[in-house]
C-alpha cells in the first residue's frame, strides 16, 4: 500500500529552523521524484523544493538560501531543512512523490512561524 507520512512540524518563532521529512512506503522510492508542497489557509497549494530521481534540485524563489531539500533512498525518505524561517512560511507542507504519471501525496505537516 502507498503511503506517505510527514512529519517534524510545529510552532518555531521566526528565525528559527526546522527539519521536516516525509517517510515513503508502497513505491519504488528511487524512481520517483520528490517535492514538497505548502499551502495556507485561503491559498494555492505551490512548490517548495523538489529533488529528482537523479538528484537535481529546484526551489521556490521564497525559499532560496533558507531551505535545502535532500534525500535518503536507503531509507525511503526526503527530508526539508528549512533555516531562517518566516511568519510567511506559515503553511500546511505536504510531500509529494512522482513516476511518471503517478503521484502520491503525504497527509500534510503544519508549521507556523511566528514573529
Amino acid at each position: 500500500q502507498v503511503q506517505l507520512v510527514e512529519s517534524g512540524g510545529g510552532w518555531v518563532q521566526a528565525g528559527g529552523s526546522l527539519r521536516l521529512s516525509c517517510t515513503a512506503t508502497g513505491i519504488i522510492f528511487r524512481a520517483n521524484t520528490m517535492t514538497w508542497y505548502r499551502q495556507a489557509p485561503g491559498n494555492q497549494r505551490d512548490l517548495v523544493a523538489q529533488i529528482t530521481d537523479s538528484g537535481r534540485t529546484n526551489y521556490a524563489d521564497s525559499v532560496k538560501g533558507r531551505f535545502t531539500i535532500s534525500r535518503d533512498n536507503a531509507m525511503n525518505r526526503v527530508y526539508l531543512q528549512m533555516n531562517s524561517l518566516k511568519p510567511e512560511d506559515t503553511a500546511s507542507y505536504y510531500c509529494n512523490a512522482r513516476s511518471g504519471p503517478l503521484s502520491r501525496w503525504g497527509q500534510g505537516t503544519q508549521v507556523t512561524v511566528s514573529s
